[in-house]
């Protein structure tokens, strides 16, 4: 592959998918940037360009910008939602309303224009509003040019300057962003506190900062020699005051971090047959930690790859900065505080976003679910072999986490807008621990080998997109052949729960018939293991008659045994089986735990002695 240029049909949107009724299309921008950073007082000057290429069938007549150093002053949208959350991030808190004016975040406008001309806007905390002079019609470019000045915020969440393990400069959310358009129209959220959503495109960013400095960021470094400490392993910092000029090239991407400081070291890895990872972090502190980490990634990257798909660049880089862990195309900032295994922990989740963000960039601010539920799931999953933990549900923590959730008043549908639900916990569990269970669940009701084959059928489809909850669950009903838009509405768009139990279980005639029953409102097909008294285990499939379809797995080494359909609406099933009652010693619904019901005690049964 070309490290500097991927093929740009890839992000052009001539791409034969659906949204509803639509065919699928994307936007695409390609931004030129130069930054001249003064560390003194901590601001920048920059320049931008971007061409801005209208894929749409509708005509612009005026965009949307991100300004997201603005939420970082008192009274802003972030402040405000922050101080009235019964449960507010404890990075956040109170903070933002105390800063100073030489501690808040800014992005002032100089000049907006549109091809050459300034066109009118207005700016609102965190978005700016422009009219353009010339209406963009479809499959027609514009260049929008811009010089802003700006200041870092002390680091408070996510970006800023002097964070807590001391790192000068977290640059994310950085620069004025266009807000996406895709087929559901502006996308122009606030910066309230929760996730990111950006337009593909290709980022060419050329950094003037003080030579005492070492960055690191996304994408490809173009001047090595020129970056005096660029990706060296060692070096001695300089001293004077001249300014070394960095320039970043990222192609095909939704979003540039970038961070400095000047006790930075550089080390790497190389994945056989994969991309060559960086390790910039501070060389006074936790050296050993960082050291230790780059075998451990370098396992991660052949473990996706295998089970999720092919990471598609040449590069990645783990960066000591932010407040805790944050993903960004091709890099991540993480803080190496606690544990080793703590670290690890943090880094594979945050590289995992590279699958699940990175490259499969769904809207995480209506679908944190698909985003950081999925990078938990593969977290888990990664975690489990890399320390060779050997569980046979590396899952569970998160499915306590939802069942706690599932039976609680705070609990709210996935389909909330992750900056509208009303407590942070209620956020945390049904984005992280939920999405995870909902890809383990439907494990269970397609087969775990079906599932696998549909999360890389998933990526190869989607990847370099935007993919919607509708698009992954029509690539798992492709891929298994059984009808899946029950569980999708089921698990995202009601607070409806999984009881399943045995009700009775009653001989006649040398059979036992097996009465079950659904107590839950969120129908499931159901499994059941009976285990005779001469140690054989059967295995018995009930397809549900939404599916239209049943799955083919084997469990405790025996193939199913596949049963009538259960009516969805009926909360009652029999079941018999040509065995006396005496010759069954147990009977067990789920007993693999992949399906989430809500009470396991009413789910066994057991011949008394």
């Amino acid at each position: 592959m070309n490290k500097l240029i991927l093929p740009t049909y890839l992000a052009v949107c001539t791409i034969f998918h659906l949204h509803g009724q639509q065919t699928y299309w994307q936007q695409k921008v390609s931004y030129t940037m130069h930054i001249d950073m003064d560390v003194n007082n901590h601001t920048f000057k920059g320049k931008q360009t971007l061409t801005y290429t209208n894929n749409s069938p509708d005509t612009i007549d005026q965009v949307f910008y991100h300004l997201y150093y603005n939420a970082f002053q008192p009274g802003s949208e972030m402040d405000i939602r922050s101080r009235n959350l019964p449960d507010p991030d404890r990075r956040v808190g109170s903070r933002i309303s105390q800063l100073k004016p030489d501690q808040t975040g800014y992005h002032q406008i100089k000049i907006l224009q549109q091809d050459g001309q300034p066109i009118n806007y207005k700016t609102k905390g965190t978005i700016l509003q422009a009219k353009l002079n010339q209406p963009l019609p479809p499959g027609k470019s514009t260049v929008l040019y811009m010089e802003f000045d700006s200041q870092v915020p002390i680091q408070i969440r996510r970006t800023g300057r002097n964070s807590i393990e001391g790192v000068d400069y977290s640059m994310a959310q950085w620069y004025p962003k266009l807000c996406e358009y895709d087929y559901q129209g502006w996308h122009s959220h606030p910066y309230i506190g929760r996730e990111f959503y950006g337009v593909w495109g290709d980022f060419d960013v050329t950094i003037h900062i003080d030579s005492r400095y070492t960055l690191g960021a996304t994408g490809y470094l173009q001047n090595p020699d020129e970056a005096r400490h660029g990706y060296q392993t060692s070096g001695t910092p300089q001293t004077e005051s001249k300014k070394t000029i960095w320039h970043f090239i990222a192609p095909n991407v939704h979003d540039f971090v970038w961070a400095a400081d000047r006790d930075y070291v550089v080390d790497y890895a190389q994945v056989p047959d994969g991309p060559k990872l960086y390790f910039v972090y501070q060389g006074d502190t936790l050296v050993e930690y960082w050291k230790n980490l780059a075998p451990y990634m370098v396992k991660f990257f052949q473990i996706m790859e295998k089970k999720f798909g092919k990471y598609p660049y040449d590069v990645f880089s783990f960066i000591q900065g932010g407040d805790g862990g944050m993903e960004y195309p091709m890099a991540t900032l993480i803080t190496a505080r606690g544990s080793f295994h703590g670290l690890v922990s943090v880094s594979v989740h945050e590289a995992a976003h590279n699958w699940f963000y990175g490259v499969l960039a769904t809207h995480e601010l209506l679908y944190p679910w698909m985003d950081e539920g999925f990078t938990t799931y593969a977290q888990d999953y990664v975690l489990n072999l890399l320390f060779d933990a050997k569980s046979s549900n590396p899952f569970e923590d998160n499915y306590k986490s939802y069942l706690f959730l599932a039976q609680s008043p705070d609990r709210e549908p996935l389909s909330t807008h992750g900056d509208f639900y009303k407590k942070n916990m209620t956020y945390g569990i049904s984005s992280y621990s939920a999405g995870a269970v909902f890809l383990h669940q439907l494990s269970y009701i397609i087969g775990q080998d079906v599932f696998d084959k549909g999360m890389l059928r998933y990526f190869n489809e989607w990847k370099f997109k935007h993919p919607t909850p509708n698009d992954f669950i029509r690539v798992m009903e492709k891929t298994s052949g059984i009808e899946l838009n029950w569980y999708l509405e089921q698990f995202v768009y009601t607070t409806n729960n999984i009881d399943y139990g045995i009700q009775s279980v009653i001989e006649s005639n040398q059979k036992t018939t097996i009465n079950l029953q659904r107590i839950g409102a969120f129908p499931m097909p159901v499994d059941l293991i009976i285990k005779l008294e001469n140690g054989k285990h059967l295995f018995y499939h009930i397809p549900l008659d939404l599916m239209r379809g049943v799955k083919n797995e084997i469990l405790y080494n025996e193939k199913p045994v596949v049963a009538d359909s259960w009516f969805w609406v009926d909360p009652n099933y029999t079941l018999t089986i040509p065995y006396a009652m005496n010759k069954i010693k147990s009977i067990t619904i789920n007993p693999d735990l992949r399906m989430a019901d809500i009470d396991l005690k009413n789910n066994a049964w057991s011949l008394k002695p």
